[in-house]
Parts: structure tokens; sequence; C-alpha cells
């Protein structure tokens, strides 16, 4: 790796950069420490101490140096910075540094440039009715949530995107490197556009341990670690050392190489008439020690420069007289009267090196991104709804129709470059590929002529790796741009704790007034469960619903939409929607069309509704079929043919379901259904039969408190998959039309008697499906050939 030799620091700048990342640090250790007596005026006491110590101190004083060093970069270029650390237990640093720039009490005022604000930070970290010790959404300046590790580069390459005049300076801990999540995304950078995205800046912060095991990267010695970032495309420069004089010249400089680096790839890429080579980006590997200016031993023990120093050094403050004073000895290390006057307001000396308010880090608006959201431009979307002669009559192709709207999407918003589509090399699969008539999928790598569709400044993101193309779509989101992520649905657990840091983090905005809405997180699930039947039971899960389902209901959304112009209503409805969790569940292949436009967009608005061209209960049902998903849609409908041929006088009432947290009550999700609304669908004492595209329980679980729960009967899948035909699927599981019809019979008090018959006969169906498809590995004809309202 490059050392840059040189000393670019004067001795008046470098003692301003020493004096602000000694106050950093001060007020650092002071958030973990303090409950009073923040500027030590008079001597240490038990009661200055907080009750319970909590934070992490081992990253803080690294990435308080490239804080200070950024803030640098930002006042001599007036550049347009975003910071994002993956060190998230860091938090410290990132609000330490906020206060001290003016960011922190921008965004809350109380917390002042004084004695008073300075003790309300102290107090307000890691504290009850305060914030967390992580970086987290009450942090200005963040998008990355710091409660887990391994996202911070995605999200900082999901930031680049499109934002031609950012760079993203993004620390990597040299624990988090070892997660998968990180490690693919190293690869970002060969879809980052150099002529129309920003760029951005790893900083690998190797300062060599975890909690309490030494880092991997660490200890693989300079020559393979330098060969690693080179193969990902990186031209690694170290700063190393524990002398903060010689660190502060050395980070500098090495800084002033890495963005002049930047700076010449993006203006070769930008003034060149043709394609130009794929350039090595900048990147900086910072080597200090953990622990930094903190206590070098405590008992006897090691702690400075190892796992000791991960999270509070000193732990026995309150009643151990050794470590208060260690504790006072450490803070007084940073000289605080040389950095704060009387009344606490950090010195003019030490103000004077943060950048101008437009350019703080903290106060940037791409990490506040609802402040830049523009609304997509929607061509009109009945313009592409199918035409629907007689519900059931014709089959679609849902997503390959909604496809056709997503191209003109990127159409319709080309000038302004905000809307992106990402996934796992599937958009060709999930029948979207008629995006490709707009725009290419993104590709910076080489390319051969019997390549298709890869261009430079492609808008399609295809990675195959679910992790990274969350991260940079969220990162994309937070930054105020919209987007999609179209995956096959048993693959897109892989980043169900993704989607759990994501939630949470939209949860706590909604309560930050300061935090401005950003357009939603939008799934498209697709070779869904019921239509994995070619690829066998290891593509046979629809349990992301369930995991989604937990998160606070003010957040997650669920649609089931059953056939084309459902998906276009839904699709139309998610893209303009803010601050959600949209998870669509649609087929991409060939299924029956119920509704036309006016009857889908009425239907998608109301979530749920009674199909009365289906239903003959005049208002009185003997029972009531409902559905929600595609498939099981199709079975409810054929079960429902079956049952009017077999038992002509029986009353159905069917109802399907698009918005699955209509089944809630009313005071459990913003969508829920009134008590009154949802026992005038389904009646008090009339039993339901549901067919439901995932776990059965799940709607059990939904439906708990409704008043004819006792006579609710869910099938859905029950982890019975094979490689099999379509049908034999759904036999499989119970969800059926033939065992749907016998579910009738069984339940309705009235046909246990007179329908045994027809029961027989549902019963011999099931047992001649078994043995045809095992002698002729296709459905039964009348299956393959059904049609609504032809024939049972």
């Amino acid at each position: 790796m490059q050392q840059v030799d040189a000393t670019p620091l004067s001795d008046e700048e470098l003692q301003g950069l020493d004096a602000y990342w000694r106050a950093a640090n001060y007020l650092s250790v002071g958030q973990i420490y303090l409950l009073a007596n923040p500027l030590l005026k008079e001597p240490l006491r038990p009661e200055h101490i907080k009750p319970r110590l909590l934070g992490h101190w081992g990253t803080t004083p690294g990435l308080n140096l490239i804080y200070t060093h950024l803030n640098r970069v930002i006042r001599h270029g007036e550049r347009e910075l975003m910071y994002v650390i993956g060190p998230g237990h860091g938090g410290p640093a990132i609000v330490a540094n906020s206060w001290l720039e003016g960011s922190w009490t921008a965004t809350y005022p109380n917390t002042t440039l004084d004695e008073p604000g300075m003790a309300r930070l102290f107090k307000q970290f890691s504290f009850p009715g305060g914030i967390p010790s992580h970086v987290a959404p009450e942090v200005p300046g963040s998008i990355n949530e710091g409660g887990e590790l391994g996202y911070s580069l995605s999200h900082a390459y999901g930031a680049a995107f499109d934002n031609p005049d950012l760079v993203v300076a993004c620390v990597v801990g040299d624990g988090e490197a070892e997660t998968g999540p990180l490690a693919t995304s190293w690869h970002s950078n060969k879809f980052l556009d150099p002529r129309r995205d920003g760029a951005v800046l790893p900083i690998l912060h190797l300062n060599g341990y975890k909690i309490a095991n030494p880092t991997v990267l660490a200890r693989i010695g300079d020559e393979e670690l330098a060969e690693l970032l080179r193969g990902y495309g990186h031209e690694p420069f170290l700063v190393q050392g524990s002398d903060p004089a010689k660190v502060h010249q050395s980070t500098a400089a090495a800084l002033d190489k890495c963005f002049q680096r930047i700076d010449e790839i993006q203006l070769e890429a930008r003034t060149a008439t043709s394609a130009v080579p794929r350039q090595a980006w900048p990147m900086l590997v910072l080597r200090t020690p953990k622990g930094w200016t903190g206590p070098r031993t405590v008992d006897d023990l090691p702690v400075e420069d190892i796992w000791r120093s991960h999270q509070v050094p000193l732990s026995g403050v309150r009643t151990n007289d050794q470590h208060l004073h260690q504790l006072e000895d450490w803070l007084k290390s940073y000289r605080p009267e040389e950095l704060f006057d009387e009344t606490g307001r950090p010195v003019a000396e030490v103000l004077d090196l943060a950048p101008s308010p437009s350019l703080r880090m903290g106060t940037s608006p791409h990490a506040n991104g609802g402040v830049l959201t523009r609304d997509l431009e929607l061509p009109p979307v009945a313009d592409y709804a199918v035409p629907v002669k007689a519900p059931g009559a014709e089959d679609g192709e849902p997503t390959k129709v909604f496809g056709t709207f997503l191209r003109d999407v990127f159409r319709a918003n080309e000038q302004h470059r905000n809307f992106r589509l990402v996934g796992p090399d599937e958009t060709e699969s999930n029948r979207l590929s008629a995006v490709y008539e707009t725009t290419a999928k993104a590709w910076n790598g080489a390319v051969l002529d019997t390549d298709e569709h890869l261009a430079a400044d492609g808008r399609v993101m295809e990675i195959l790796s679910e992790h990274t193309c969350q991260g940079w779509l969220e990162g994309y989101l937070l930054t105020g741009r919209h987007g999609l992520f179209s995956s096959y649905e048993a693959f897109v657990h892989i980043v169900d704790s993704m989607v759990n840091q994501h939630a949470k983090w939209l949860k706590t905005v909604n309560r930050l007034e300061w935090r401005r809405p950003v357009p939603s997180l939008n799934y498209l699930l697709t070779s869904h469960v019921w239509r994995q039947d070619h690829n066998g039971f290891s593509h046979q899960d629809p349990g992301f619903i369930d995991h989604v389902v937990n998160k606070k209901a003010e957040v997650v959304r669920v649609y089931l939409p059953p056939d084309t112009n459902t998906l276009l209503s839904t699709m139309d409805h998610c893209l303009r929607t803010r601050n959600y969790i949209n998870v669509v569940v649609a087929g991409k292949q060939p299924q029956p069309n119920w509704l036309d436009w006016d009857a889908a967009a009425l239907h998608c608005a109301r979530g749920i509704s009674v199909w009365d061209f289906a239903s003959n209960d005049d208002g009185d049902p003997d029972v009531v079929l409902a559905c929600a998903g595609d498939v099981p849609t199709l079975e409810t409908m054929a079960a429902v043919d079956l049952l009017r041929e077999r038992l002509p006088q029986l009353k159905i009432r069917v109802v399907n379901v698009v918005d699955l947290m209509r089944l809630q009550g009313a005071t459990e999700h913003p969508h829920g259904l009134h008590d009154r609304d949802y026992d005038a669908i389904f009646p008090p004492g009339v039993p339901t039969i549901f067919a439901y595209h995932g776990y059965p329980w799940l709607i059990h679980r939904l439906t708990y408190r409704r008043n004819n729960h006792n006579d609710l009967h869910v099938r859905g899948y029950i982890e019975e998959g094979t490689t099999t035909t379509p049908f034999d699927m759904v036999v499989r599981n119970n969800l059926d039309r033939y065992h749907l019809a016998m579910d009738v019979i069984d339940r309705v008090p009235s046909l246990r008697s007179r329908a045994i018959s027809a029961r027989q006969y549902f019963a011999d169906q099931r047992t001649r499906h078994h043995a045809y498809v095992t002698t002729h590995g296709e459905d039964l004809p009348e299956v393959r050939g059904w049609r609504w309202g032809q024939q049972g």
C-alpha cells in the first residue's frame, strides 16, 4: 500500500486540527461517562458519573480523526461530503462532531453550544429518554443504522448513485469487513458510473480488534491486504501510527491524494468523447490503535490497542476510586481548558475549523433525503390495463404487463435520474424485460459482443447478492430517490435482518419532525411459492410476509394482487408512498384476469371486496370463500365453480383480499377494517374457508380478535414442496379446489348429510390427480383446461 510522503499541514493548521480532534474525543468520553460536571470545574465525584455506563470507545478516536480531516477537505475544496460509518457503535464520535460543527444544535436547539448544552449532550447519550449508543436516525447526517454491521458500503454507494457532485466517505470497520454483506459490497465500484454518479471513498479502519478477538484483515499482513483491496478494484493508501502529530500529517496527505484521484477519474470520464477504461478508485487504510488516547492499562491489564478498549475501558468509576481518578486524568489529558471557554462554548479556533453551515456533514440534505425528494413522474396507469371481456375468460402475465409500465416510469423520469430497479440477476426471469427498451443494466466491467443490455449509465442494478441490492436501494431511498426491489420470493429472506433495521429506522423517523419522509422501500416478489414447481422445495417459501408483518403497523404494508390489473393499480400506489415497506407478491406465469380496470382500481382502493360476479348469497351466505393471492384465488374460483355445479342451492359469498392488513382490526393497523365492516363481509356464525398464499397461521394471527374467528378455517402453504406440477403443489398443501370444496361440505352443517356424494367425488378427483400426475407428468385435463363458469 502507498504511504504518501508529504507534510501538507502548517504548524498552525496542525495545532488547529489536533485541537478539534481533542475536543471531539473529550466530548465522546463525556457522553459515555458524565451525568454532571461536564467541564470538570470541580473534582470528579461518583455522583457525576452515569449509573449505567453504556457505549463504545474503541473505534471512536479513529472516527473523530477522520471526521476532523474530512472537514478540512470540505473547507479547502468547498466539497459536498457525506459521512457513513460502519462501526455503528462509534455513535459518541458522530454526536460529538455534530455538536462541535453546530449541526446538533441546529437540529435540537436546547442542546446549546455552552455548558448547559454540553451537559444535555452528555446526559442524553445511552440514557432513558435520550438517544441510542450507536448511530441512529436521531443523529443528524446519518443514513446507516449502527445497530448491525455489514451495510455501510452498500448504503454509501446507494447514496452516490445519481449524485454526481457528492462524495461519500465510508468508514468500514475491520470487524465489519468480515461480514458477508460487506465483503460483497466491495464490488459496488463496478456499477458506479464516474460520469453521472458521485464517488465513494472507502476508509478501512484497521484498529485490529473486535469485541474480544483480533480481526482477520489486521492479521494477514500488508502485502496480502493490499492485494485483496487492489483485487476489489481500489488503489489503497495507508495511514498508520500512534503519534498524533505524525498521523495528522499522514491523514491530510493521504486524503489530499485520494480526492485528487477522485477528481482525475471523474474529469477524465466526464470530458471524454468515448468510453474510458474502468479506473481503480482510491481508498484509505487507517491503522491506529483501538482505544487510542484512552487509558493504556486498567487494573494492570493492557487496554489501549487491544480488545479491552472496545466498549467502556473504565467500568467501575462509581465504586472504584482508582478508576475514577483514571477517568479524570483521561478527560484532562485532552486539555479541555484550551478547547472550551468558561461558558462551555468551544473556542473560536475550534469553531472556525467547521465547514460553512451549507456544507456541514451533519446537515447534509442527502442525509435527510426527504428534503430532496421529487415525486416520480408516473404515466397514467390505466393506459396499461388489459381488457377483460369476462372474469377469468383469458389469461395474462401480470409482471410482463407491469414491466411495460415500469419501462415508461424510467422514460418519464430519465432527466431526473431518480429511479432505479434492483434485483439479483432476475429482471428477465421475472418478466420485467420491457425496461430494457428504455434503460440498460449498470455495468462498468468488461463487455463482450455477446452481452446484452449492459451500459455504464444503466439504471437496472443486478448483482447476485440480495444484501448488496438491498443496501444499494436503502442508500438510494434514504437520500431521497425512488426504487423497486424485484426478487424471487423464497430468496428475499436473505435480507430479513436488513429489513429489520430499515423498519426500525422508519419507525423512529416517524417521530422525528425534522426527518422528512423518504420514498418507500418497495418489493415485488414473484417466482413465488406456488409457481416454483420446476425448481422444487428449495425455491418454495412464502415466509417473508410473516417476517414483515412482525414490524410496526405504521411502517408495513402487504399486497397480494390476484391478476394483472390489480398488480398495476397496486404498484402505481406503492411508488407514490413514503416511509413504508411495501411488499407486493404477484405471479409472472399466465393466469386468469379477473377484473377490468375500473373494477381492479376500485378493488385495490377497498383492499378487500365481495366479488359479486362470483357470489350468489343475496346478502345471506351459507359459507364465505375468501382468498388472498393469485393461485389461491384461482383455486377458490374453481372450487366455487365445482360447488355451483354439484350443490346449486348452496349460497356462496366470494371475498378477495388484496391488502392483507385489512384483516387486522382498525386499532391494530391503519388499514385495518372496523369490526362492523369486517362482520358485514364475514358474518359471525357463517363458516369462512380462507385460501391464503402463505403460511395459514398468519391469517389466524391477524384475525384472532374478530367475532367469527372460531368459524374461520384457513388453507395455505404447509411446507409440502418438491419438483412437480403446478396443481400438484396446491394438492400437496391441501389448497386445491377439491379440498376447498370438501372443506365447505365439512364446515356447513346443513351439507354434512346431504352432500356425501359430492364430497366423495371431490375426494376421488384428488385420487385421480395423484395417479394421473405420476403417470403423465402433467395435471389433469380438466384442471389444465378449466375456465371460470364453464365446468366443474
